[in-house]
């Protein structure tokens, strides 16, 4: 249970997220007898439903691919003082050093500060020889505001899918003398990054990415979540956007871990817990 004595630590926009890898340490839980193993097991699941039931609030649970680790939880949330005892709970859910921490990472929800602005768009209609406040203007420039929302609200309060298929990694912006991305002045940066976010709209409806920052917090600066359906896609929209200037001449790549999104129960076999 969350500690409820305790102020809560809410950001003035946006939510906390952390990803939680694990390794199953198996010769520890062979140690239990199955009456044992039930109760742990039924005190993880008891737990996941806690956390997911708190408000704005999601969980998810992954099996890894390969022995960088076991299994994995992203958890999305407003509150760091939930997070945080929520996180400590998860990781003895199981028993004493049956869930080993592989890595973890630590982020918050955050807007772009490249986002194009109203007066851009409205800049834009206007070169296209749009007649501001004609009907054409206004509709166009609603469903521009609309589109601009719908990203916004993702980008800070998001709706994580179910899709199979979770691909996780951090970046870093390179600081080299010839190639430091902070360096550069604020347009240049946004034109690539324009550039950037046109490569990665052509793979709209087969992959769902969520960039989260973490400046100040952990060691990279933003962590990459992608949702997909398949392998595939993952592993081509991450090749395509590497011939991308902005990956190409300033990203610097973390290690990459892709997990597989199971409900607890399939969760546990596909573990041999």
């Amino acid at each position: 249970m969350t500690d409820k004595t305790v102020p809560p630590i809410v950001p003035v926009e946006g939510w906390h997220v952390l990803h939680l890898f694990y390794k199953i340490e198996h010769g520890q839980w062979q140690l239990y007898t199955e009456s044992e193993k039930i109760r742990a097991k039924t005190r993880l699941a008891e737990l996941v439903q806690e956390i997911r039931s708190a408000p704005d609030t999601q969980l998810l649970s992954f099996a890894v691919v390969s022995p960088k680790a076991d299994v994995a939880f992203m958890l999305v949330t407003p509150d760091l003082q939930a997070a945080n005892g929520w996180e400590k709970q998860l990781s003895l859910a199981l028993g004493a050093d049956v869930l080993s921490p592989a890595t973890a990472f630590f982020s918050m929800t955050e807007r772009s500060e490249y986002l194009s602005t109203e007066q851009e768009y409205r800049e834009g209609l206007q070169r296209d020889g749009i007649a501001e406040g004609s009907p054409e203007w206004t509709a166009r420039m609603e469903e521009i505001q609309q589109r601009l929302d719908k990203y916004l609200k993702f980008r800070l309060y998001p709706s994580l899918p179910d899709w199979p298929v979770m691909c996780f990694y951090p970046m870093m912006k390179r600081r080299k003398p010839e190639q430091n991305w902070f360096n550069l002045p604020f347009e240049k940066r946004k034109e690539l990054m324009a550039g950037h976010g046109r490569v990665g709209r052509k793979w709209h409806g087969k992959i769902l990415q969520l960039i989260t920052g973490c400046t100040g917090l952990d060691d990279a600066e933003w962590g990459v979540t992608l949702f997909a359906q398949n392998t595939y896609d993952i592993k081509g929209i991450v090749y395509e956007m590497r011939f991308d200037p902005v990956s190409a001449d300033y990203a610097e790549f973390g290690e990459f871990y892709i997990g597989l999104q199971l409900p607890l129960d399939q969760l546990y076999r596909r573990l041999q817990l």
